[in-house]
């Protein structure tokens, strides 16, 4: 019998938390964000725990892309070590949250045969899986056909799915239904792994995991309706009808034309200026993804109080890490590119005082 409780999580939940003190501090990004160049940025983020992931970047190397792809390494690294020390009946959840950025990989060498098919390119894009990935990616690039690439999928969870979008790939010559169905086999398979859970550790996962979803599916429903214009019956085909708030219903009733705002605002109670938000949904729809990570952030610092054998705790400093990278990420973009506070801070998950 798989251990569970305090013998299963005792280790791990005292190694994550010592891991979820080192993540960056308001402090920290208040320092960061008051950077007012680039290189001072940089010289910022090598007096924190990413100073290890910088230090091998020579300067002729220190571009944003590089920088970007380096502290991505410590989010690998943070995985690698928590899937290690899970308890067994755990690691299976934690190993599906983490083939989320073998699909992105994916889905990247997929548009990179089209195009771009250059592996030193695709390389400097590819978030560093090392051998915790089953993907042959330069074989793939270097198949010559997506087709071919795909064949070279067999014997991975990838080559069904994709196998079966070739027809409409081959009728439609888009990527689009190979990326689709590759997400939606992704979220659906995390779901099925959250709900094989028992007890506290069903719930816990289910809540968080449950929470991600949300904001990957309201954000889907919505521009695919604003952005693609897809029919109804399309909408609802290429969404999940399963959650922790949004629910089969919500999508739906998004799908058939209903005000966004109202049905936005019934699942998420609460979001300030959501009708300004949505009066002009292509120039909201990022600050509303902004607005439904912090409340996933919410969730998963959670986590963090009461009892702390149990999933939630590993996976909340997970998803936490991965979304400190991505506040880092527009950190980075924004100081490279010289703008102005007032045009960054608002897409940043951390309100940075």
């Amino acid at each position: 019998m798989a251990k569970s409780g305090v013998s299963g999580y005792a280790a791990i939940s005292a190694r994550v938390r010592a891991m979820y003190s080192s993540l960056l501090s308001p402090q920290d990004f208040a320092r960061l964000s008051d950077a007012p160049d680039f290189p001072t940025l940089i010289t910022q983020l090598k007096q924190t725990a990413y100073s290890p992931y910088l230090e091998n970047l020579k300067d002729k190397d220190m571009t944003p892309q590089k920088v970007d792809l380096a502290i991505k390494g410590r989010l690998a690294d943070s995985y690698y070590s928590v899937i290690h020390m899970a308890p067994e009946h755990a690691r299976s959840l934690l190993k599906q949250l983490y083939r989320y950025f073998e699909v992105q990989n994916l889905k990247a060498v997929l548009r990179a045969i089209i195009t771009d098919p250059s592996w030193e390119r695709v390389q400097d894009v590819l978030f560093p899986m090392s051998s915790m990935t089953v993907l042959p990616a330069q074989a793939m690039l270097e198949a010559g056909s997506v087709a071919a690439a795909v064949e070279l999928l067999q014997g991975t969870p990838y080559y069904e799915t994709l196998s079966f979008a070739m027809k409409r790939y081959s009728a439609e010559q888009s990527l689009f239904p190979l990326e689709v169905a590759l997400d939606l086999y992704y979220w659906r398979q995390l779901w099925q792994e959250a709900k094989k859970l028992q007890g506290q550790d069903r719930g816990q996962a289910s809540r968080i995991i449950g929470s991600l979803m949300d904001v990957n599916n309201l954000m889907w429903v919505i521009r695919y309706r604003i952005y693609h214009q897809l029919s109804e019956e399309e909408v609802i085909n290429y969404t999940l009808p399963f959650g922790y708030h949004v629910r089969d219903e919500d999508v739906r009733a998004i799908a058939a034309g209903a005000d966004l705002a109202s049905v936005v605002g019934r699942v998420f109670p609460g979001i300030p200026d959501l009708n300004a938000l949505l009066d002009d949904p292509r120039a909201g729809l990022p600050k509303l993804e902004i607005e439904l990570k912090r409340r996933l952030m919410q969730q998963c610092l959670a986590a963090f109080t009461g009892n702390p054998f149990h999933i939630g705790v590993p996976l909340a400093f997970l998803i936490l890490s991965d979304l400190e990278i991505q506040d880092l990420t527009v950190l980075i973009e924004a100081k490279s590119s010289q703008m102005e506070d007032e045009e960054f801070m608002p897409y940043m998950l951390r309100q940075v005082v």
